[in-house]
């Protein structure tokens, strides 16, 4: 059928629109925070007389700035280059294409732009295991290959894939079994069961996980009702509720976080000696392959740092701003109005902050334990919205970055309506096992 000229027209002033918007999101994204920042700042002077407002900001810059080089670019590298080098000595023996067979019929559905056997498969793999286990130093890097393996199939190199896409909200969403970090910290702040919030984390961010796969599925036309993804769906919450059973039933909270340290330390230090004992079985110069693999270390860790320290930089004047306390006073006024509890709002800072700055987040939810107490329910609710997800505009900046994607897509509102279906659940089950 032949499309009228007019509309011809139009289509193609559409998409011309939409790659614009694409390409501007974070230009977008970023200028916003400076100017929402500044403009709470003058709020804060003008009407509150708070003077120092924006000497805390312009300091927040410097310290964003040397945080995102020398705290987490620089160690990154470090990181990088292990865990590059320890990949290609999987790749070369074999074991990330094991993994890829594997996983194959489950990825080929939900990642139908991926080639079979194609090593992007492996990495995937590798990066949600380590969240799943918790270990987020080992996840990055793996983030980061699968990223770039990613990359290297796509048609349209300045703008997201599909897959990288549905990998990148399956990522935000932050699956994770073991939240190790967030019991370590309750621990060391006096909790009387440092433990007690790791099944509230599971079912938070499991449904997180679940809610960024289906929606990103739905957008994609992803047959959801394929067997082999109801099977793999299914037998992974069976298996996920039967180890949450186990351990709650079987086990006291002290032996849950010492079985969790001693498996995810286990697993991963086997991974490590399985890639080499098949680089040795295939007769291959392990040593060689593994310094081949951890040049690109420092090289990728360089990219990211311009993306890095100008969302962290921007984020910090968000914070600095008083910008979310504003928020959580609009939250209190507004469910007040509703007539609901509003004893949940004071953690909201740690769910507002989540997806823009893993750290910033940790650190409400710190805040939050010391002003309310460890054990109290503002306490442990911050707790939760911590381990629900992942930060959303940090991935990006970083996975995108490295690639040097421009154009998103729709990769930040996915990975929002992830994060946001996770503190809803949050807020649920918090009210459930701790109110």
């Amino acid at each position: 059928m032949t499309v009228p000229p007019g509309r011809q027209r139009l289509r193609k002033e559409g998409a011309r629109s939409q790659l614009t918007l694409d390409r501007m999101t974070l230009t977008y994204l970023w200028t916003g925070f400076f100017l929402v920042g500044f403009a709470a700042a003058l709020v804060q002077w003008l009407a509150f007389g708070d003077a120092t407002v924006f000497k805390r900001m312009v300091d927040g810059t410097f310290e964003s700035a040397k945080v995102g080089v020398m705290d987490i670019a620089l160690p990154l590298a470090g990181v990088m280059t292990l865990w590059l080098g320890i990949l290609n000595v999987g790749e070369k023996a074999g074991a990330i294409a094991f993994v890829s067979k594997l996983i194959a019929p489950f990825f080929s559905r939900i990642f139908p732009q991926v080639p079979k056997d194609h090593p992007a498969t492996g990495h995937m793999v590798m990066n949600f295991s380590a969240n799943f286990l918790g270990l987020d130093n080992a996840a990055t890097p793996f983030g980061l290959k699968a990223m770039e393996s990613l990359q290297s199939i796509n048609p349209k190199p300045d703008e997201a894939s599909d897959a990288q896409i549905m990998f990148m909200v399956l990522h935000a969403s932050g699956l994770t079994l073991i939240p190790l970090s967030i019991m370590a910290q309750r621990a060391v702040l006096g909790a009387r069961d440092p433990a007690d919030i790791f099944i509230p984390c599971m079912i938070a961010t499991f449904v997180a996980t679940v809610v960024g796969l289906v929606a990103v599925a739905i957008r994609q036309r992803i047959n959801l009702f394929d067997r082999v993804i109801v099977a793999w769906l299914g037998g992974l919450t069976a298996l996920i509720a039967g180890m949450v059973w186990y351990l709650s039933q079987y086990l006291s909270k002290e032996q849950i976080t010492q079985v969790s340290q001693l498996v995810s330390n286990l697993l991963l230090l086997s991974i490590i000696v399985a890639f080499l004992i098949g680089g040795l079985r295939r007769k291959i110069n392990v040593y060689e392959a593994f310094i081949e693999g951890a040049k690109g270390g420092i090289q990728t860790s360089l990219t990211i740092i311009p993306y890095l320290v100008g969302m962290l930089v921007a984020i910090s004047v968000l914070r600095h701003s008083g910008v979310l306390e504003f928020i959580v006073r609009g939250f209190t006024w507004f469910f007040t109005a509703l007539g609901l509890n509003t004893d949940f709002t004071p953690a909201l800072p740690t769910a507002l902050m989540k997806p823009v700055s893993g750290s910033g987040a940790r650190a409400m939810m710190i805040d939050a334990m010391k002003t309310y107490g460890v054990d109290s329910f503002v306490g442990r609710l911050a707790c939760i919205f911590q381990g629900s997800a992942d930060t959303t505009f940090y991935i990006v900046a970083l996975y995108f970055g490295s690639v040097k994607i421009a154009k998103i897509r729709y990769a930040i509102g996915y990975g929002l309506l992830a994060e946001f279906s996770g503190v809803v659940a949050a807020v649920a089950i918090a009210y459930l096992f701790f109110h």
